[in-house]
């Protein structure tokens, strides 16, 4: 299927409700952009897009037209199996990503077999000056080294981004509030010993307290811990 046959399709699934809802919740996106195809639909149509032996004319087609070819590649990068294809594939449109939506959505299932190939691509993401390329390496180090595989070395990666962008600094705050509920003890000091910017400091706490996973015992501490304005 080519380019204009994925976009006829992409307009045939709108959803015109779903697409002005969209164009509030994502800003950095013009809302003509936006066509409306509701996530499931988009999944589903990646599966069937993946075994096409076509498909890497619409991934080379960067950057899309829509907002939802953006999601769409991102979904069907996501099913990649070969992680050396998939990791070319990322490098390749991480410079076009323009929002957190799809950005968040880019997830591929083949990095959580293949770790330790991974990081090194994450140090090297989280050093870039393009904002969904930081986001997302921050992202992966939340979704594959918080668990059996994390250690202080990869919480300090995320620990030593400055940015000014609201996008990269939401995600660090994402990181570390995720951090407390699965390394509390490991990640405790961050806050007590104040290395994060401020704002995201304060972020990771305000998300951490409205967690199920933090205890009312450690939301009490943390609260204790808010920077006040200097």
């Amino acid at each position: 299927m080519n380019r204009e046959k994925i976009v006829e399709e992409l307009f045939r699934m709108q959803d015109k409700d779903y697409a002005l809802m969209q164009t509030k919740i994502i800003p950095t996106v013009a809302a003509d952009r936006i066509i409306g195809v509701r996530t499931p639909a988009l999944r589903t149509f990646a599966k069937s897009l993946y075994k096409d032996s076509d498909i890497d004319a619409f991934l080379s087609s960067v950057p899309h037209q829509y907002f939802d070819e953006d999601q769409l590649h991102a979904f069907i990068l996501s099913l990649e199996k070969n992680f050396d294809k998939c990791i070319a594939e990322v490098d390749a449109f991480l410079p076009y990503i323009d929002n957190w939506a799809t950005c968040d959505q880019l997830s591929p299932k083949v990095f959580k077999k293949e770790p330790e190939k991974l990081l090194p691509h994450i140090q090297s993401w989280i050093k870039s000056d393009r904002t969904y390329t930081v986001r997302f390496a921050i992202g992966m180090l939340m979704q594959h080294f918080l668990d059996e595989r994390f250690d202080v070395k990869y919480a300090d990666l995320a620990a030593a981004v400055r940015s000014e962008e609201y996008y990269v600094n939401m995600m660090i705050a994402w990181y570390f509030a995720t951090a407390l509920a699965k390394q509390y003890e490991s990640i405790l000091p961050y806050l007590e010993e104040k290395r994060l910017d401020d704002w995201v400091h304060n972020k990771a706490i305000q998300k951490s307290v409205e967690s199920y996973r933090i205890t009312d015992e450690q939301k009490t501490y943390l609260k204790t811990l808010k920077v006040r304005n200097r």
